[in-house]
């Protein structure tokens, strides 16, 4: 049975009479990637913040680590790591400077050395650089490692690939997947559908302040854009030949074979393909996820 480390329930945020967050509930279980998704401004950094202590909730309740984010607030901040989607640092402040000051702020049995996490998010070479000369993806990896340095049991990330390149990108998605097998539970958000499939064990999807769907990836493809598309060229007469067929059920694409050898074709190009969590965004709520 699932461990959750975070419980939340029935969680309400107001600003004036914006209503941010509406009657969220959902739970994190220990050592898993959970993504809090959808579209900006739809929620999800408000969520994270009442989840992780930083701002207050005006309703609901919340549990992170056994621990209430506002009452216990010292205690949890030892045994999490957050990296914020728009945080900043002095601008003269050096890298190693930077990982030395969040270093002391806790125990030192549990911080990990610096110039290996450095090594590890490709910012050695920047140890010795000041903040402000540092690119956008090397300011995102430089707070991700300060989110790392005291080996935090849950790890608070939030739309960490924003702006990034692709390179960059796959490179912090396999650091994600690495914090994972060490050990620690991640709690992410991000507008980025295919950041979310790729990395999320299970997502909440998050519209207008409220939880319209939770499950893993491949349970809300499957309940909700269960068909898939085989698409496939064949020689004919006078050139190749375009075929798309569309259709559910395990056997559908074994189908699509048997068919294809019994009608002798000859068979230039095959391919299948899967309906996405954008494609389930997009009937969920009528929208593209990038309104």
């Amino acid at each position: 049975m699932p461990t959750p480390v975070v419980t939340v329930r029935a969680l309400t945020k107001r600003y004036g009479r914006t209503v941010a967050v509406a009657d969220v509930s959902l739970d994190v279980n220990e050592g898993e990637i959970f993504g809090l998704i959808g579209p900006n401004g739809a929620g999800k950094t408000t969520t994270m913040e009442c989840i992780q202590g930083s701002r207050r909730a005006d309703g609901g309740t919340i549990s992170v680590l056994g621990l209430d984010p506002r009452r216990d607030a010292t205690a949890l901040r030892r045994r999490i790591g957050v990296q914020h989607q728009e945080a900043q640092l002095q601008k003269r402040i050096k890298v190693w400077e930077a990982l030395d000051l969040w270093a002391s702020m806790y125990d030192r049995e549990r911080v990990v050395n610096g110039d290996v996490l450095l090594e590890r998010l490709g910012l050695a070479g920047k140890r010795d650089a000041w903040f402000m000369n540092l690119s956008g993806g090397q300011k995102q990896r430089l707070f991700i490692a300060l989110a790392l340095i005291h080996q935090p049991e849950l790890v608070f990330l939030d739309e960490l690939t924003t702006g990034l390149d692709p390179q960059a990108r796959r490179a912090i998605w396999e650091l994600i997947r690495d914090i994972r097998q060490r050990g620690s539970t991640v709690f992410l958000t991000t507008h980025l559908m295919e950041e979310a499939e790729r990395l999320c064990d299970r997502v909440a999807i998050i519209e207008h302040g409220r939880v319209i769907e939770m499950g893993t990836p491949r349970e809300l493809v499957t309940r909700h854009c269960a068909e898939r598309r085989v698409i496939y060229t064949t020689d004919e007469e006078g050139g190749e030949r375009l075929h798309e067929l569309r259709g559910e059920g395990d056997d559908f694409v074994t189908d699509v074979i048997h068919r294809i050898a019994s009608d002798g074709a000859r068979v230039r190009g095959f391919r299948t393909e899967m309906p996405t969590l954008e494609e389930v965004f997009l009937k969920l709520t009528g929208r593209a996820i990038r309104d």
